[in-house]
């Protein structure tokens, strides 16, 4: 009987070996810890969507922010829950808005840790749309841009040390980029939610944000999620308008549309493991289907692996706490 010659299993037999030849690194530098803030209310209170999720007041922002740190996650990721709601969403552009304290209230606390601003005006908008209904119920890309902007510089003054925009709304990082500038605000970085898809995972995050739109649906604005050639040209306009970081969103169910973006752009790519993502495996996890702490590591590694740089994830706590063990 002829053996091969090439056995592959010789660099599998012990850790030692696996570990000198292994492709992709998962780490904690690579996470960023996104936190829901709300304007009023207890320190905590758990999102039942969402095990191990909080919402947090400013006060406990603070705090969660500083247990992140401690684990060495470098940054947070900050979505706001206003105290009240209108047409326009005029809370997100408030210079004392809930973002807005938060963030100074983080990077007073926590000066090195990385803040980003979530700038969307879903959660800030009474029919959670994310953007400025025409009186067809179509956004307006427009004006919504404007809006934008404003927010995005009203964000950056209150100490964001980077803003995402996670609209979809056309031109909008040219518009924010000029914004910026034009504030004097030119060495904030735009994390661009490039690849932003009509996704089913959202479920979660939409009750945790309440941001659920009251009527119709986002696939007017937000990507078909069976276009991959699409988000290229998306991801390509928001690097011709100054975009810096790249998001594709959701994660797993568009690795292929990570790794293109990072081969036909060459910028810094960050993936957000959706809400829908995160709470399926720790339901599955509760059922006892699975190990958890094997499929997140295992799901977060195919996310490096296929081209992320940068992982949004509602697993980082967990993640980082088990790399260092």
């Amino acid at each position: 009987m002829a053996f091969p010659a090439t056995r592959l299993r010789r660099l599998r037999s012990t850790g030692v070996l696996r570990g000198l030849v292994r492709e992709t690194e998962l780490s904690v530098s690579h996470l960023v810890y996104p936190m829901f803030v709300v304007a009023s209310g207890p320190k905590r209170t758990p999102i039942a969507e969402m095990p191990g999720i909080d919402h947090v007041s400013i006060d406990g922002a603070v705090e969660e922010a500083g247990i992140a740190h401690a684990l060495g996650i470098p940054a947070v990721l900050l979505f706001g829950l206003p105290a009240s709601k209108d047409e326009e969403g005029s809370g997100a552009w408030d210079d004392e808005g809930v973002i807005q304290l938060a963030t100074r209230a983080i990077k007073a606390a926590h000066p090195d840790l990385l803040v980003i601003t979530d700038l969307c005006l879903c959660e800030y908008t009474s029919h959670g749309h994310c953007g400025v209904l025409r009186p067809d119920g179509v956004v307006d890309n427009d004006q919504t841009v404007e809006l934008l902007a404003r927010t995005a510089v009203s964000q950056a003054e209150a100490g964001a040390d980077a803003v995402a925009p996670s609209d979809m709304m056309d031109g909008r990082v040219g518009a924010l980029r000029a914004a910026l500038d034009d504030h004097g605000l030119s060495e904030t970085p735009l994390i661009a939610y490039s690849a932003k898809y009509a996704s089913a995972f959202y479920g979660p995050f939409r009750v945790a944000a309440d941001s659920a739109p009251q009527s119709g649906d986002r696939k007017g604005y937000q990507m078909d999620p069976a276009n991959a050639l699409e988000a290229i040209r998306e991801a390509k306009l928001d690097v011709e308008e100054g975009a810096d970081i790249l998001i594709v969103k959701p994660a797993l169910p568009y690795l292929d549309v990570i790794r293109r973006i990072k081969d036909e752009t060459g910028l810094p790519v960050a993936a957000y493991n959706v809400s829908g993502e995160y709470s399926m495996l720790k339901a599955a996890a509760e059922r006892g289907f699975l190990d958890e702490r094997a499929a997140v590591l295992e799901a977060l590694t195919g996310i490096r692996r296929a081209g992320a740089d940068i992982i949004i994830t509602y697993h980082a706590k967990d993640v980082a706490t088990w790399l260092s063990q």
